[in-house]
């Protein structure tokens, strides 16, 4: 483990990953907000496509990968809320009631 990270020190020094200064979990999360903003921070990244690409030759089951959001091993576009999606409901056509004038005695 120590060679591996003795090998691995002169790359961390030259590049500034975005996603080491983040809570792993962020990039792991349920809520979709919380995905957007793992997705945000994958957006200057100067290692974004190599990321995207390792994450796709992995074959990585979820999380956040390059920018781009993984669910069962495949890309998606946004993660949708858990529970059933709201009910739409159409508004009633309002009703106009004809008016009456009254006449004037």
């Amino acid at each position: 483990m120590t060679l591996l990270l003795e090998l691995m020190a002169p790359f961390e020094a030259q590049v500034a990953m975005p996603c080491t200064d983040e809570d792993p979990e962020l990039f792991f999360a349920e809520s979709p907000s919380d995905i957007e903003l793992a997705k945000l921070v994958c957006g200057p990244c100067p290692l974004r496509q190599e990321c995207l690409t390792g994450a796709v030759q992995r074959r990585e089951p979820h999380g956040v990968w390059g920018g781009q959001l993984f669910i069962a091993g495949e890309v998606v576009a946004r993660k949708r809320p858990r529970g059933r999606p709201r009910k739409v409901v159409e508004p009633e056509p309002a009703i106009e009631l004809p008016t009456r004038e009254i006449a004037a005695a």
